[in-house]
């Protein structure tokens, strides 16, 4: 395909029995032979992935990815299947349906491929009697397959027979076919890792989705590794950029061949979570004998990887032949999987093909068994909009207080799309904001409120005569590990929404009231009288303990008239009367815009007090960033 052909770019892929003819047919279609190992040549079986390209009317090329047929070869048949858009099942006239016809087809079934072509081979090998015959199994096996009423091709690659028919239904369902999705971010399954003398390693794989340009970073999951495009082919022929449908090869810069794996995935910086869980639907083919109980454990294979996993089934105690269900698969190593991708499962022992499904989250929490909640929520996460889906994902993942980056490869989409589904909850009133372009779901802040409450509810019954609880108190016992910034925000939505208040520093629930007895009061207005006519000369806190000891709650008047604001500890031992320390502000100032400045000997003189007070009126203002020391003197600060 020529550089910046950008629509319908196609892969097609062969399906089928061993020996059936598939390597032949690509031969004949295309001029190109696609075994290329010497193995594969001497014994005349495909064993690894075989390439081509079909010359389109327009100029353009789509892709050919013929696959092994032999059941021992699978897994190098599912590492190609995965990026299929129409698959020919090839079926030989002369053996008809076979194991691996059937076992292929539910593969392709399972991989949600929706077009195709059945393509018998060999008819000159056979009567015409006999080919019928073969004929109506085919169309019967493929009954309830995405293949029901595709074509049926009669074709001979030894004689050329059907192979003009062949091509130009192809070119139809080419030419109909859908685009393929190039917002999405770039993504290519590695199936071929090799060396390149003069170039080094070098990668093949189907590019999925996305576009991809020479010299682009990327970065290979679930490794993590950095790398870079250092050049770009698509058919052989070099390219700038490549799109998806192309089949690449990409010259990796930086990066030595052992440091990357068939069954790897390039793709963006931050667009694939790394996980070693998925939630899936889970669907087993039909026909089988095969029965899927909790914790089985299973071949895992999703692009060109392959991984072992436990099955843990969450709606159901077993899953037998046709039957499906929602599962967590637990794997024995990291991968990188997306929302909606499609999957196939093995059979641990013996190694055959039970099902396959859909991938629901790529990264998510353990869930319990039968946990309706979480059940409820993988039917949204499988069925509902991406608003729907996200608005899950935030309430699932609020306590980490995450981003539209942190979202995107969740969902499965850009940030940009993301943070604009963002921005649509946030308007709803499903998510809130909480700075740095952070948000919580709303339950998940009506949670957190709750708790709040029940702190404060407790501290006014211990601290009754405290005005309430100090911000910085509240936010390390309702959530000790969060952000600060974060546990600020929500406490500033709940004085918002009038849950809770703050005066001068101190929370409280919105309907809490120092209440003071009248016996209490009596004292409290002994108290300012006392600090009042003291002045700058305050008994120190421990004397006006002793004096009243008899009173229980004397320590609680002292702070609740520190929070009221009729008090100022300057230190633990001196406490002043607010006025008073009001007043000493306005010497201070006036002192120093008269002088530029003023020492402690000067404010003392002034206050006529001690050094002692002096020095403490001074430290509290320097703590309040009113006064600033430069040497021996104060300046404003």
């Amino acid at each position: 395909m020529t550089t910046g052909q950008s629509l319908s770019n196609i892969i097609i892929g062969t399906a089928g029995h061993v020996d059936h003819g598939k390597t032949c047919l690509i031969r004949a279609l295309t001029g190109i032979d696609t075994d290329r190992l010497q193995e594969e040549k001497k014994r005349g079986i495909t064993i690894e992935l075989g390439f081509a390209y079909l010359d389109l009317p327009d100029g353009r090329r789509a892709g050919i990815i013929d696959v092994p047929g032999h059941e021992k070869f699978i897994k190098n048949m599912l590492a190609g299947a995965g990026g299929i858009d129409i698959a020919m099942l090839v079926v030989a006239a002369d053996e008809g349906v076979m194991p691996q016809t059937v076992e292929h087809l539910g593969i392709l079934s399972l991989l949600g491929i929706a077009q195709g072509v059945v393509v018998i081979t060999k008819v000159d090998t056979v009567d015409p009697d006999w080919l019928e015959l073969v004929r109506e199994d085919v169309a019967e096996r493929v009954r309830g397959t995405f293949l029901e009423g595709a074509p049926m091709v009669n074709v001979s690659s030894y004689t050329g027979q059907g192979i003009g028919e062949l091509r130009q239904i192809l070119f139809d369902m080419i030419e109909k076919g859908a685009g393929k999705n190039l917002d999405a971010a770039f993504r290519i399954p590695v199936d071929r890792v090799f060396t390149m003398e003069g170039f080094g390693t070098v990668i093949t794989g189907t590019l999925i989705e996305g576009t991809l340009d020479e010299g682009e970073e990327i970065m290979v999951y679930p490794a993590r590794r950095t790398t870079r495009a250092r050049g770009l082919q698509v058919h052989s022929r070099p390219t700038e950029r490549a799109y998806a449908g192309q089949r690449v090869a990409v010259n990796l810069a930086g990066l030595k061949k052992g440091e990357i794996d068939r069954g790897s995935v390039l793709a963006p910086r931050g667009s694939l979570p790394v996980s070693m869980m998925a939630d899936v639907r889970l669907r087993l083919l039909p026909g089988g004998e095969r029965t899927v109980k909790n914790n089985s454990r299973l071949h895992f294979y999703h692009g060109s990887r392959e991984v072992l996993c436990k099955v843990i089934l969450l709606d159901a105690e077993e899953v037998g032949s046709g039957a499906q269900c929602y599962a967590q698969l637990r794997f024995e190593e990291e991968v990188s999987l997306k929302a909606g991708d499609r999957f196939v499962v093995r059979f641990y022992s013996p190694l055959e093909t039970v099902g396959g499904g859909v991938v629901l989250d790529p990264d998510p929490f353990k869930h319990k068994r039968f946990d309706e909640q979480a059940l409820a929520d993988l039917s949204v996460k499988e069925t509902g909009s991406d608003e729907q889906r996200l608005e899950v994902l935030v309430r699932e993942h609020s306590a980490g207080f995450q981003t539209a980056g942190f979202y995107a490869p969740l969902l499965g989409r850009r940030p940009e799309r993301t943070q604009e589904l963002l921005a649509l909850l946030e308007e709803n009133g499903r998510i809130l904001p909480v700075g740095g372009g952070r948000y919580v779901h709303r339950d998940y802040a009506q949670s957190i409120k709750r708790r709040a409450l029940d702190i404060l509810t407790e501290f006014h019954k211990q601290q009754p005569l405290k005005g309430g609880m100090r911000r910085e108190e509240l936010r390390s016992r309702l959530l000790p590990r969060a952000e600060l910034a974060q546990v600020d925000a929500l406490i500033d939505i709940f004085i918002a929404q009038k849950a809770v208040k703050e005066i001068k520093g101190l929370v409280s629930v919105q309907s809490f009231k120092v209440e003071l007895s009248e016996e209490l009061e009596k004292l409290t207005a002994e108290l300012q009288k006392l600090y009042r006519e003291a002045a700058f000369a305050p008994p120190a806190t421990d004397e006006v303990l002793e004096k009243y000891k008899k009173v229980r709650q004397i320590d609680q008047v002292l702070t609740a008239m520190i929070g009221d604001g009729a008090l100022v500890r300057l230190d633990a031992q001196i406490y002043m009367d607010a006025q008073c320390v009001e007043k000493a502000r306005g010497v201070c100032r006036e002192a120093i815009g008269k002088n530029g400045q003023m020492t402690l000997a000067e404010f003392r003189d002034l206050l006529g007090t001690s050094r002692k007070f002096a020095v403490a009126l001074l430290e509290y203002f320097d703590r309040q960033k009113f006064t600033r020391k430069v040497g021996d003197a104060r300046v404003l600060a």
